[in-house]
């Protein structure tokens, strides 16, 4: 939670191009083998040696720290970024019932992760053109959400001390966040999420729940719905934007 909060945040926001590059038939095919796997393992569990197999080949993706993976207008992106952008892929392509140490899929993750680190620092860049600050209201209010997560001032700082971060560091990190949120509602203008587009989202939703499964009530689910609506909308934003900025930009990829 409170390393690398905007990376977390855009991860999921700005490769999402990567799978859109493959046809319906493909992601089709993805799905059906994804839930085969998924229900062939549901009784299994996983063995500590298992644990430590895995994440011993997912350590072998990483790269050295101090190694440059990309270079965006002459800005240097060094392989500590990449290493944690790419813990934070494996384990989307985890949950998203992928193995992320096949060749294809550590491929993928390569890419996936480098995409959203080149989108990010696009964006940022953009950000800091723009002029976009972050005042210590703003930063002080998210740091005291982050830390009322916390039963205590010590489970903080013990929390601070296992990720490695200072307070100014997390302050720095809340801080793009804070200009980053601005940025999305200024400049994005993400168009506000319609009744009507809620309910053809809902419709759609119900027609796809399998016979003889419970459908949730409208109601029951409109916020829900709203909000991933919402996220899809700022997903295209993001997308265009960093699409448009790409095509000025200068970008070295060194892995």
């Amino acid at each position: 939670m409170m390393k690398k909060l905007l990376l977390t945040l855009l991860m999921g926001l700005l490769a999402f191009s990567l799978a859109a590059c493959n046809d319906d038939e493909d992601k089709e095919k993805e799905t059906a083998t994804s839930k085969e796997s998924t229900e062939e393992k549901a009784d299994e569990e996983p063995t500590a040696a298992d644990a430590k197999e895995m994440q011993k080949k997912l350590d072998a993706q990483k790269v050295k720290d101090e190694s440059v993976v990309a270079i965006v207008n002459s800005q240097e992106i060094k392989g500590s970024e990449y290493n944690e952008a790419l813990s934070i892929s494996q384990t989307q392509f985890q949950q998203m019932g992928q193995d992320p140490t096949t060749d294809e899929t550590a491929k993928q993750l390569k890419d996936y992760t480098l995409e959203s680190l080149v989108g990010q620092t696009l964006l940022m860049q953009e950000i800091d053109k723009k002029g976009y600050k972050a005042t210590e209201e703003a930063i002080n209010k998210d740091l005291d959400t982050i830390k009322a997560q916390y039963e205590n001032d010590e489970a903080f700082e013990k929390a601070l001390k296992d990720t490695n971060l200072s307070l100014e560091e997390l302050k720095s990190q809340i801080a793009d966040k804070v200009r980053y949120s601005q940025y999305v509602e200024k400049d994005l203008k993400v168009e506000e999420v319609k009744e009507e587009e809620l309910k053809e989202y809902y419709d759609s939703m119900v027609s796809s729940v399998a016979e003889g499964q419970e459908t949730p009530k409208y109601e029951d689910v409109k916020e829900t719905l709203k909000v991933q609506l919402e996220q899809q909308k700022t997903q295209e934003k993001l997308g265009a934007k960093v699409e448009e900025l790409r095509k000025d930009a200068k970008i070295e990829l060194k892995i």
